[in-house]
């Protein structure tokens, strides 16, 4: 067979992706799981059938040919839930970008697209592979057509031929119909034959074959109660048959032409990967593409020099510099060289000249000398490592494309430079190359590709700059991020101690623990097994223990952390599990992956913040992520007791910026009873509990407030009922009913949610209170998913973005006044909304005083705003 058609059942595999992945989201806000876990298994897809032909289909709508038959055809089935609505469009962009056709035809669903395309194929003699986890397609199944059904969520496929399907279910493909005819399908609302289950039907269809010859010898069918059931259930039963027969002969307008598989093109698919940033993915795709690639063989010529000795005559006071180095670590990356431009030369200076000139470290040291660099953080950092204090930077590259557009994710200069029209430079990749494949061209190239770079940085500092005084932005970019940058950067420098004996032994604590907690499961299981293993754990839960079995997978029991923390009240074991690995993560993860990247000369973590990443301005931290250290358990609370001062004595302060988030919507929403309860001090989640169910403050339990923060915080960042009903494991209805009375309690929220999508389909943007802007393409788009999506930012990122805005400034300010203070404690850490800095003891009063004072009153709400503070030896008692 020269021919190899590949089927996919789009609806059944994104679905899947769905429900198996939990929901994920990019930088932009944009939910991914779905698409990310389709585009994994479209991979291997991709690797393992090598496909001349290959379409996704997808159900057109609602209602098809079916409901005519029967009206409550699919009716019992739940809305799809927004998050994953909202994916449908992205999956289709990545699919054209793949250049794999998609289809759709309407009053027909997936199924009979799919059952057409391989009825042809199967005539041609073609080689044909249908991937669904509907088990309804498997009566596609024929000598040239293998179906292959998604077995644990979507990581797995099981393959059937006709004799695979008779050896494991002891029926052939076209006995599928007649199965599900007399059994039903409740996910479909498929009546079927009440009383009849699988082991029934399957033993009645081995025996007469078909529904029809069942009700031919009716008479002879044993037991009473189902000789009754299928009497007086003939029509369901044959009405289910029709039901669940694909239509083999649908109305298709394409042919097989029309899905010829050529291949995609590298250029193509890795933009959407950073896009939606699958980083995991990018490394899987292989091949150049030959129509992407810029042809850059017409690179205009450069005048520059290589110095190998530096003289004063080569400043002019105004330079733009660059510091290349070929890894974003720049904590221990080499300098690989140095490019100076002004407006009368460009220079590249290998790294050993520059750092042993006294010109160059007198130029990098005087503050009169202006100097415009790419990342100012980064240049900062690398040169404090050679000793180097660099001033007078005055221009950011890097910050200023971010705040222009903080939707792209490629900022280095010649993604700018390209952006911006100038294409005479080279993309970093194709001279460095990337992955595994980065070296460090012979020198000429390398000083030629520095050299233009720094003269591009030179030549477009003004453009940029006049673009953020036209867009409002000037001063939000030159007095609060780029003097941040700077604070950043010596935040990163100085580094956090961490007392790794303390984090070992937390190790040998843990495994311990773990030791403990295995032995107890082994006796409550009364044997012992492989905790881990899924295949092990689930007999002994659900055979063995007898417990309730909530939800089965293709391989056996479900024991994911859902399915386990239903049954935590129907035995002790299952506690423990979840403890167990809970434990097991935290030691994998945090104790051994914070003692991979402590600094074995300082026994520091430097890590590093992202300050031009997310859309909202939020700062991240990566390599380690310090962020993200989980304080829910108490084992993972105390790893926070490794991280301690750096010089004996002192101690480390923390402060916190208390609901920051609710008071900014307090503020722009101008809501009347969120600023009484802010402006009286009141807990606002009482007070939401008592608004939402309509009872007195002496009323209200701990699971009410409990679910009134939720709704709080699910206001602020856009949650639909869906994601709330998951947070409080409720239904959907009752989450909406929350979602309702919230706003009805608070119309000044609704108010502005109404306003500022109006206002964002007026100017296509949204704007913080610093007027920091986050860009909305698809806030007027025709598609109902990509416009929700988009109008969800819009009512969001205003207050995700202000408060992010807000506790900026209020590290720029206490910078400040630490230095008026002449004291020596010095930031470390920001962590959301709380700042963490370590000081000599005999600084505490001083700082108990002055760190609530200027974070509290670093912008004028028309609420307070409210820090809290603690200190101690270790961030673990500042906490």
């Amino acid at each position: 067979m020269s021919k190899k058609l590949v089927l996919i059942d789009g609806n059944s595999i994104i679905y899947r992706a769905f429900f198996a992945l939990p929901l994920l989201n990019n930088d932009k806000g944009v939910y991914t799981n779905a698409v990310y876990g389709f585009t994994t298994m479209l991979l291997r897809i991709l690797e393992d059938e090598k496909p001349t032909h290959m379409l996704v289909a997808f159900d057109a709508g609602k209602t098809t040919f079916r409901h005519q038959t029967y009206k409550e055809y699919k009716g019992g089935r739940q809305k799809t839930p927004p998050e994953l609505s909202e994916q449908f469009p992205i999956l289709k962009e990545l699919l054209d970008a793949f250049h794999i056709s998609h289809y759709q035809l309407d009053q027909y669903e997936a199924d009979d697209i799919i059952g057409t395309f391989a009825a042809k194929g199967n005539d041609e003699n073609w080689d044909v592979t249908v991937i669904s986890g509907d088990k309804d397609l498997l009566q596609l199944a024929s000598e040239n057509v293998t179906v292959k059904l998604t077995k644990k969520g979507i990581s797995d496929v099981e393959a059937y031929t006709p004799d695979y399907m008779v050896e494991k279910m002891e029926i052939t493909p076209e006995q599928i119909i007649d199965l599900k005819a007399l059994m039903g399908d409740s996910s479909d609302n498929i009546p079927g034959v009440p009383g009849v289950g699988q082991k029934t039907a399957t033993k009645l269809i081995k025996q007469y074959h078909t529904v029809e010859e069942v009700y031919k010898h009716i008479d002879e069918i044993s037991g009473k109660k189902l000789k009754e059931n299928l009497t007086n259930h003939k029509q369901e039963a044959f009405m289910s048959k029709e039901l669940v027969t694909i239509n083999r002969k649908s109305p298709i307008e394409i042919t097989p032409e029309n899905i010829v598989y050529k291949g995609y093109e590298q250029n193509k698919v890795s933009s959407i990967f950073k896009d939606l940033g699958f980083q995991s993915l990018l490394s899987r795709i292989t091949g150049e593409s030959s129509e992407d690639v810029e042809q850059n063989a017409s690179l205009n010529e450069i005048d520059f020099s290589i110095l190998h000795e530096l003289t004063p005559d080569i400043f002019t006071g105004e330079e733009s510099l660059v510091v290349e180095m070929l890894s974003d670590s720049y904590h221990q990356a080499p300098i690989e060289g140095f490019g100076i431009a002004n407006k009368n030369n460009a220079y590249f200076i290998p790294t050993e000249v520059a750092i042993k000139s006294h010109v160059f470290r007198e130029w990098a040291m005087d503050s009169r000398k202006k100097k415009y660099v790419f990342d100012a953080k980064k240049t900062l950092v690398a040169l404090l490592r050679q000793k180097i204090e660099i001033k007078g930077i005055t221009f950011d590259m890097l910050l200023a494309s971010y705040l222009l557009d903080p939707s792209e994710n490629h900022h280095d200069i010649p993604a700018i430079a390209h952006r911006m029209g100038n294409k005479d430079v080279l993309f970093d990749e194709e001279v460095f190359g990337k992955g595994a494949k980065i070296k460090v061209p012979e020198q000429n190239a390398l000083a030629e590709h520095i050299a233009r770079k720094t003269s591009l940085l030179y030549a477009m500092k003004e453009d940029m700059e006049s673009k953020l005084k036209e867009n409002e932005q000037y001063e939000l970019y030159k007095e609060l991020e780029m003097p941040l940058a700077l604070i950043l950067g010596e935040m990163e420098h100085t580094g956090v101690l961490v007392d790794v004996k303390r984090l070992e032994e937390m190790g040998v604590e843990l495994k311990q623990r773990l030791d403990e907690i295995e032995t107890d499961i082994y006796d409550l299981a009364g044997e012992k097994f492989n905790i881990n293993s899924p295949k092990q754990l689930g007999p002994i839960l659900f055979e063995k223990l007898d417990l309730p079995v909530i939800k089965k997978t293709k391989t056996g029991y479900s024991t994911a952390a859902d399915v386990l923390e239903q049954l935590q009240n129907e035995h002790e074991i299952i506690p423990k599990l979840l403890l167990y690995r809970q434990l097991g993560k935290l030691q994998s993860t945090y104790i051994e992956g914070l003692l991979k990247v402590v600094n074995k000369n300082s026994s520091k973590i430097h890590t590093r913040f992202n300050q031009a990443l997310t859309q909202t301005g939020r700062l991240s931290s990566i390599d380690p992520n310090l962020q993200n250290i989980p304080i829910r358990l108490e084992e993972g609370r105390k790893i926070r007791q490794a991280f301690v001062p750096a010089i004996k004595e002192w101690i480390m302060f923390a402060a916190d910026y208390s609901q920051i988030e609710l008071r900014v919507l307090a503020h722009i929403a101008e809501d009347e009873k969120l600023i009484e309860a802010f402006q009286n001090d009141m807990d606002i989640h009482t007070r939401t509990a008592m608004e939402v169910f309509h009872v007195g403050e002496d009323e209200i339990t701990g699971n009410m407030r409990r679910q009134a923060k939720a709704v709080n915080f699910g206001i602020v960042y856009g949650i639909s009922d869906y994601g709330l009903s998951q947070s409080l494991k409720i239904t959907r209805k009752e989450a909406k009913k929350f979602i309702d009375r919230y706003l009805d309690s608070y119309p000044g929220v609704k108010t502005y949610m109404d306003e500022i999508i109006q206002e964002a389909k007026h100017k296509g943007y949204v704007t913080t209170l610093m007027k920091r802007r986050r860009y909305l393409p698809d806030i007027t788009s025709r598609n109902f998913n990509k416009r929700s999506f988009a109008e969800r930012t819009a009512m969001n990122t205003p207050i995700q973005g202000s408060a992010a805005d807000i506790i900026k400034k209020a590290m720029i300010d206490l910078h400040e006044k630490l230095i008026e203070e002449k004291l020596e404690a010095r930031m470390l850490l920001q962590v959301h909304d709380e700042l963490i800095l370590e000081a000599p003891k005999n600084e505490i009063e001083k700082l108990k005083e002055i760190v609530p004072a200027v974070m509290e009153n670093t912008v004028k709400l028309s609420v307070p705003l409210k820090v809290d503070y603690e200190y101690g030896e270790s961030w673990f008692d500042a906490k």
